[in-house]
């Protein structure tokens, strides 16, 4: 029984208390005025439960729920958090079927975002790169016979498209996924070709920037395109995606790469979760031939090694501006 007992040096202050020791040096004929001081002494033994608001000496029982408060707190926000991002998901999947949102509006609300930073022809540019690798997707999925939605952007976060599946298998899959940086690394190398016929420093660092959008597209982690490639080369490369954003976000303190490590954490921890069910429809899904597992790691290695290059010889130093524009 938790209480604080009073103190044996001395006795109680209100008579109606009766003090363990004390009652133990009683003789018996006070037995019976003990068991009327009330409810909770000698004669009916004090309620246990969480009815129990009093020890037997009519003080207060202190209640201690400072740690499941914040438990409780901390679990609600939580909670809050995974329901912005559904909601922000099921956002993303409703865009292309409103109407007013088109390809067109959408690409004009970017490339004002884009103007307050980088000027309006720059952003002009950089929404037509983040098109061309967009439609890189809708080819590759109208060859696997599934219809896609047009382009759709977002400023700041890039652009989408949406589609009933990826295709029929993991491979499929990462002939769409590596489809949008094929043709977007095509379309950053025209840019690169006519900065270097015309010697324009601006149309250099749009090739560049096109370069890097690529490369950094191809992080081992879904649902970027090189997480799409990771399904039918090794899942489990998607925890070293996610590690590689993780850092990425605290080496730059940009919120939007923890935003998109939290994306990339919850698609790699639903699917990881589709594979452990071992059921036969996602072995079939994930069943993929040494030959096409090595022609996938071929495809992706290669734009790795050719982004990488393309970006170092287009890189500017930063003593050479372009503010002009």
């Amino acid at each position: 029984m938790e209480d604080h007992p009073t103190s044996l040096a001395s006795p109680p202050t209100d008579p109606a208390r009766v003090d363990v020791a004390d009652a133990s040096r009683r003789p018996a004929t006070d037995a019976p005025a003990a068991q009327s001081a009330g409810p909770n002494t000698w004669g009916s033994p004090p309620a246990r439960g969480p009815s129990a608001t009093a020890d037997p000496f009519g003080r207060p029982v202190p209640r201690r729920r400072t740690r499941s408060k914040l438990r409780e707190r901390a679990g609600a926000i939580g909670a809050a958090i995974i329901a912005v991002i559904a909601k922000f998901k099921a956002i993303l999947l409703i865009l292309p079927k409103i109407k007013l949102l088109t390809t067109g509006a959408t690409a004009i609300v970017s490339v004002v975002a884009y103007s307050l930073f980088f000027g309006w022809w720059f952003a002009v540019g950089f929404v037509i790169l983040l098109f061309v690798h967009e439609m890189g997707h809708v080819i590759a999925l109208r060859r696997e016979g599934i219809q896609a939605s047009a382009p759709m952007f977002i400023p700041f976060l890039g652009a989408m498209i949406s589609a009933k599946s990826l295709g029929d298998n993991a491979v499929a899959e990462a002939r769409v996924g590596l489809a949008g940086p094929i043709l977007g690394s095509l379309g950053a190398a025209l840019v690169a070709v006519l900065a270097a016929a015309t010697g324009s420093p601006f149309l250099q660092a749009l090739a560049y920037t096109g370069f890097l959008l690529n490369l950094f597209n191809l992080i081992p982690v879904v649902p970027f395109d090189g997480g799409r490639a990771m399904a039918a080369m090794s899942p489990k490369m998607w925890l070293v995606g996610l590690a590689v954003m993780i850092g990425l976000g605290l080496a730059t303190a940009n919120p939007f790469l923890f935003f998109f490590a939290l994306l990339g954490g919850l698609e790699s921890w639903r699917r990881w979760k589709q594979i452990r069910q071992r059921s036969l429809e996602t072995a079939a899904y994930y069943r993929v031939t040494t030959r096409q597992r090595l022609a996938v790691a071929g495809v992706y290695v290669g734009l790795m090694v050719t982004l990488t290059l393309a970006m170092y010889a287009t890189y500017i130093p930063h003593s050479v501006g372009f503010s002009h524009y």
